[in-house]
């Protein structure tokens, strides 16, 4: 299986990281002395079946004794979860049910497709949005936020009026490089106003009155598929939550839609935010 690698020697994690570019990279720390993990083996060996988009490695921590020590495994099995160099998520235990869950919450069916190609280094960061920490104000209920977040889901459309306030939570911090927005080129966006970590929600006067990060005027170029959108990046080094405010669109359309909004990035480390509390807004405050 070409996506199932055993790691030979120390030297080799580096360079299987690397190389696993975006993608996901599930390691299987285990021992040849170890019962749960020669039971969960063939598990792991179809999981690398059924996800073949992720790269799977099995690390045996006596061959491999400075990695195990590093990622800091003292116990067998242990799970790692890796995108992009970067630890995601950590399970203990020979638990095949809990494992495929553990691959299914990280794992996307664009792996590797896009993150290499669109900004060396970066990734598209949809797997770190934390959905419990994100939502939209003025959505329409037919069409809302979880809709733009993926290629093939939906799309996104106001409600009421062409206003709209993003709020993406992400599940750990993360720097953000640029972002991707494939619209209709009348009722895409173009005035967007983008504020971070904000403790809640802004509602829509707040979002009017307050001084951004970064203000983008975006023309229909903007809009096309493909199209990356630079943001200020050395202002966005430590992002937990980001706000778009959506002030209007380009022709003035009663209502503003999104058919997919990317984030272009990568995470800063490997703290997990999933535990962060954000006071959500309110759907329906003044505009």
């Amino acid at each position: 299986m070409a996506n199932l690698r055993h790691l030979q020697n120390d030297a080799d994690f580096a360079t299987e990281l690397s190389n696993a570019g975006t993608r996901l990279v599930v390691a299987d720390y285990f021992a040849t002395w170890c019962g749960p993990c020669r039971a969960i083996a063939p598990a792991f060996a179809d999981f690398s079946t059924r996800y073949p988009k992720a790269v799977f490695l099995k690390i045996d921590v006596d061959q491999c004794q400075e990695t195990a020590q590093h990622e800091g495994v003292s116990a067998m099995p242990t799970f790692i979860f890796y995108r992009n160099k970067t630890k995601l998520d950590t399970m203990r235990g020979a638990d095949p049910a809990l494992l495929e869950e553990k691959i299914k919450k990280w794992y996307t069916e664009e792996e590797g497709e896009e993150g290499d190609s669109v900004v060396r280094g970066h990734m598209d960061l949809l797997s770190l949005i934390n959905k419990s920490a994100s939502e939209c104000l003025n959505e329409s209920d037919e069409h809302t936020l979880e809709h733009c977040l993926t290629a093939k889901g939906g799309y996104l459309e106001s409600d009421c009026d062409e206003q709209l306030i993003i709020n993406i939570g992400f599940l750990q911090s993360v720097k953000l490089h640029s972002l991707k927005l494939h619209c209709s080129q009348d009722n895409g966006p173009k005035n967007i106003k983008l504020f971070i970590n904000q403790p809640h929600t802004l509602d829509f006067d707040s979002a009017d009155s307050m001084e951004p990060v970064q203000m983008l005027e975006l023309t229909p170029e903007d809009l096309q598929e493909g199209a990356v959108i630079p943001l200020k990046y050395v202002k966005l080094q430590n992002v937990i939550s980001l706000t778009l405010f959506i002030k209007d669109n380009q022709v003035g359309a009663d209502t503003t839609r999104i058919d997919h909004l990317a984030l272009i990035g990568s995470p800063t480390s490997s703290t997990n935010m999933a535990e962060f509390k954000r006071v959500a807004g309110k759907k329906g405050e003044s505009h």
